[in-house]
């Protein structure tokens, strides 16, 4: 028979987990912005959960928990980081290519910014409206650019509305040192000019009439009308393809050629980085469609400027609760 003692302490220990896991959405998004992965996020956020259940007894209340949860998840991240180069897009690492001097070239999944859904990141609504401007896949890449310490201090002060105090006494340093590091952050944002695209807005029935005229363009295959939604300078990337390209008719002309593969696909729409996207399935040789990849749409002025296919199906599809196959 288990004595009252023994089972004590899981009792008291109870209301912790339950605290720890409130702040799991909000400490997933910090981690994606300052990791530029879903994968690594979870993961160091899961990290951050087992730092916390083990050190919880030597707390004592000597600061507010989120600020001591947010303590350890900055540690994991900077363990992360350590060392290693910055994720990045396909833009930012090669110029763009033509339909005729495109390569083959893959990099592996740790080179780029990947795609999160916006599920993971909260369940208010109303704060998913106001954060979806601070996970633009073009913010996020503009953020790896920043050394680490003024990667949490740009998130925490400016994404998080955090206090320079609160930060100071997160990180360890002073108030003058916190300030510093967000100037030099800003400075380094402002250089790099991240294009600012327009988030998804429910609501508004011209980009809602946009995605619809998009989705039965590329589901009918009637390129001029798809090319006639996209910006003159838009821009195709497909991680983990090295290569991208620019400009509708360079975009048109590979969906006519190397892409060709492409026709005949069904969308499902979903929504990731703020931002609409579809999950794409292209018709497979046994019948049905097969997940070929995720769209993510970037979209200003009411046309399309980018159109980032992610073609990890394998992790991405079930990370955004899509489908393995569409059949019929």
């Amino acid at each position: 028979m288990t004595s009252s003692a023994a089972i004590e302490p899981t009792e008291r220990e109870a209301p912790l987990e339950r605290q720890l896991e409130e702040f799991r959405r909000e400490l997933t998004g910090y981690c994606y912005r300052m990791l530029g992965s879903a994968f690594e996020a979870e993961d160091a956020v899961q990290e951050t959960m087992i730092r916390a259940w083990r050190g919880h007894r030597g707390f004592e209340g000597r600061a507010a928990l989120r600020s001591w949860v947010y303590r350890i998840a900055t540690n994991v991240c900077m363990d992360a980081l350590n060392g290693r180069q910055r994720r990045a897009r396909p833009m930012d690492l090669t110029s763009s290519a033509t339909v005729s001097t495109a390569s083959g070239t893959q990099l592996p999944e740790v080179t780029w910014i990947g795609p999160v859904p916006d599920t993971l990141l909260t369940a208010d609504p109303a704060e998913l409206t106001t954060r979806r401007e601070s996970v633009r896949l073009a913010f996020v890449a503009a953020l790896q650019r920043l050394a680490p310490k003024q990667r949490a201090v740009l998130i925490l002060r400016e994404v998080l509305a955090w206090s320079a105090a609160e930060v100071a006494e997160l990180l360890g340093v002073t108030v003058a040192s916190v300030n510093s590091a967000l100037q030099r952050a800003r400075s380094t944002m402002a250089a790099q000019e991240p294009v600012v695209t327009d988030p998804l807005r429910p609501l508004d029935q011209d980009q809602e009439r946009l995605l619809e005229r998009y989705l039965r363009a590329f589901e009918s295959y009637d390129l001029d009308t798809l090319a006639g939604l996209l910006h003159e300078d838009a821009v195709l990337s497909m991680p983990p393809y090295e290569m991208w390209l620019r400009g509708k008719g360079e975009i048109r002309d590979w969906l006519l050629g190397p892409g060709c593969g492409c026709r005949g696909s069904r969308l499902l729409p979903t929504v990731a980085n703020g931002a609409p996207a579809f999950g794409q399935y292209r018709p497979s040789p046994d019948g049905g469609h097969a997940p070929w990849a995720l769209q993510v749409l970037e979209i200003s002025a009411g046309r399309v400027v980018g159109l980032n296919s992610f073609l990890d199906t394998e992790q991405l599809f079930p990370l955004f609760g899509l489908p393995a196959r569409l059949d019929g």
